[in-house]
Order: structure tokens, then sequence, then C-alpha cells
């Protein structure tokens, strides 16, 4: 988490970062080393429904995954590669919009 922090705070270097994480342990370590220019939101504990990106996997979920069968388990991957690179940014924020959150 470390090495994540520390990369999207040199790449997004003149940015202001808030990241909303949920309570998994290396979100909460001891030993996490935050950024100055990233501010972490940590959400309720047992409430995957605030989790904006929750509502991301329903969505791939929803149109890559469900109801489907595929011949081998590398055309899913293709499938899902495929799906995920083609997202547009404005497709991913309407889906991940958390007005709850005032950010």
């Amino acid at each position: 988490m470390n090495v994540f922090l520390s990369r999207l705070s040199a790449e997004y270097s003149g940015d202001k970062i808030v990241l909303i994480m949920d309570g998994a342990g290396w979100h909460k370590s001891k030993d996490l080393q935050v950024p100055s220019n990233i501010t972490i939101l940590y959400l309720p504990p047992y409430s995957p429904e605030l989790n904006p990106v929750e509502r991301l996997w329903q969505h791939i979920k929803d149109n890559i995954l469900s109801n489907r069968l595929y011949e081998t388990l590398e055309a899913m991957e293709e499938k899902l590669s495929s799906f995920i690179t083609e997202l547009k940014n404005d497709t991913v924020k309407s889906i991940c919009t958390a007005d709850y959150l005032g950010i």
C-alpha cells in the first residue's frame, strides 16, 4: 500500500488527492505512510454499499460476468480486460459518484 500511495502521490504531485478506503488491514496499518498531498477517508465498517467502487464492480459483473458462459478462462479474461480498458472516464465517474461524501 505504501508503494501505491507513493507512486500515486508522485504521479499527481501538483494535486490534492482524496482516497476513500474501507477497513482492510493494509489500509489501516500502523506502518502506512500517507504522503502530504493525500487525504484518506475511511468508510464505516461493514458498509460496502457506501464504497463507490462497489458500484463499478457491479456494473462490470452485470455487463461481463452475469449470466454468461465463456469457453475458456482466457476468453473471459480477454472480454473483461477489453471492457475495462474501453470504459470512459465519464462513465466511471457517473457510476462511482458519491454525493453523500461531499467531495
